[in-house]
């Protein structure tokens, strides 16, 4: 008899936490095991090694990051601005697959650092489209800054409400590339 998903999807939820709150050295099957509240033994019937948690853990990440994309691409107020206004943590599935895989690519896991290419490349044609290919880096690297400075004023679970003005103020810049 076929194991539920649920416990697979349990077993990737402790692997992400794990990778978020520890790194990626902590993250072992043990612990995951011990985390998601299943054997070792059940761990591997899902995922036979590490790397094949971080597989399917990227797989996940490329569905959100879809997702996330062709929301930007149909935003109304345009990528740009939907990129700003999304760069700040909401805990949200994306945002924690995200900072899951950021421990990956902190170690130089050569499949995450790929993907994360990918997705960077997919955000700069959408904002190329929407402010011009001179100034969507900019957008990028505003939108990366605001993220990065959310995460070390809030982290995980935190509030970054106190970064609204940043988000209004760099929305108006924006607006200025435009121009």
């Amino acid at each position: 008899m076929a194991r539920k998903p649920v416990a697979r999807e349990a077993v990737l939820d402790a692997f992400e936490s794990l990778l978020i709150e520890v790194g990626e050295r902590a993250a072992t099957l043990d612990a995951v095991a011990k985390r998601a509240g299943v054997s070792k033994g059940g761990l591997l019937y899902h995922f036979p090694n590490k790397e094949a948690m971080i597989s399917v853990l990227l797989e996940r990440m490329d569905r959100l990051v879809a997702e996330d994309v062709k929301a930007m691409s149909v935003a109304p107020e345009g990528a740009a601005a939907y990129f700003i206004k999304s760069s700040l943590w909401a805990d949200t599935p994306l945002d924690r697959v995200f900072v899951a895989a950021t421990r990956l690519a902190e170690v130089a896991h050569k499949e995450t650092l790929h993907r994360f290419a990918a997705v960077q490349q997919s955000w700069l044609e959408l904002l190329a489209a929407d402010v011009g290919p001179a100034m969507a880096k900019a957008v990028l690297y505003m939108g990366d800054g605001l993220y990065f400075n959310a995460m070390l004023a809030s982290g995980p679970g935190g509030s970054a409400a106190g970064l609204s003005g940043d988000v209004e103020s760099l929305l108006a810049a924006v607006e200025r590339l435009r121009d």
